[in-house]
């Protein structure tokens, strides 16, 4: 691994996949500490129902590094150009920079919070170029959630639903691709191991006995793995304000998806036999009793 996080070379082992005609993920390796093997995933979605914006039609979805390869990808895809970068909570921005950079016309849609956290770490990190932070065109609030527009595009929230979680430690937005039935996220829940993110790497998303035995509370195969993440989700990642936390999920359960695209782990596809929403439920039940 090139530094604690990416590898050294990740166009070698990002594995780009056509999920669907309007989505396309960028898979790769990503480990905390260069030990905690939690995968990365970007989504690009081609927006073909969108007004062809002058910035481009695309959205990424917690960009990933913007390699040669990425690029090409992109230049074939819809208008060659993207048109928004989501940031989907605090941790997930680490490639924000590059993006902006090479799509100057992108807006940016980050969670509240973020834009005081990268000028408090400004130059630190993979970011390093001279527009190290750009602002922000919209934030995501507790106060705004349900009244703030996207874009000037009316399509935008007729192709997307969105839901933030500031309830949430990382503040998530949760994203809808309506016409895939696709639910983009990215700490909200976990599916891992992340068998495809480490697939072309010569290390395996289960190497050592901590990504063996130690992250059983990330899982959601199984109703007893599921179980696991619904208890770290209730003791932890809720515990703060599980309140508002519950309100998020059931607006997110209320949504028509089939398939979860996570950040961390391995996709969850939309079969037609609910598998999707049978790993939600699961993960999440402690909200949707009742």
């Amino acid at each position: 691994m090139g530094n604690t996080l990416f590898p050294n070379d990740p166009d070698k082992v990002s594995v780009i996949r056509y999920l669907t005609p309007d989505i396309t993920t960028f898979s790769l390796p990503f480990a905390r500490f260069g030990i905690v093997k939690f995968g990365a995933r970007g989504t690009l979605v081609d927006n073909e129902r969108l007004v062809k914006l002058p910035s481009g039609n695309l959205l990424i979805f917690s960009p990933t590094p913007l390699t040669p390869t990425i690029r090409s990808v992109i230049a074939k895809t819809g208008t060659g150009q993207i048109g928004y970068i989501v940031a989907p909570d605090t941790e997930h921005h680490l490639h924000l920079s590059a993006w902006k950079a090479a799509y100057p016309g992108a807006r940016i849609i980050a969670p509240e919070g973020l834009l005081e956290k990268r000028q408090r770490t400004l130059g630190n990190g993979p970011d390093t170029s001279p527009d190290c932070n750009p602002a922000f065109d919209y934030i995501y609030t507790a106060a705004n959630k349900y009244s703030l527009q996207v874009s000037d595009d009316p399509e935008f929230h007729a192709t997307f639903a969105v839901e933030y979680v500031h309830s949430h430690p990382n503040r998530e937005i949760v994203l809808l691709h309506k016409p895939s039935r696709y639910l983009i996220q990215a700490d909200l829940m976990f599916n891992l191991p992340g068998t495809e993110q480490y697939s072309l790497s010569d290390e395996k998303a289960e190497d050592g006995l901590w990504n063996r035995l130690g992250m059983g509370w990330m899982k959601a195969r199984t109703p007893a793995e599921r179980t696991a993440q619904a208890r770290f989700v209730w003791y932890v990642l809720a515990a703060g304000d599980r309140k508002n936390f519950g309100e998020s999920i059931r607006r997110i359960w209320g949504w028509d998806f089939g398939g979860i695209v996570p950040c961390h782990g391995d996709v969850i596809e939309d079969d037609q036999e609910g598998k999707g929403r049978e790993a939600f439920e699961g993960v999440f039940k402690g909200f949707l009793k009742g």
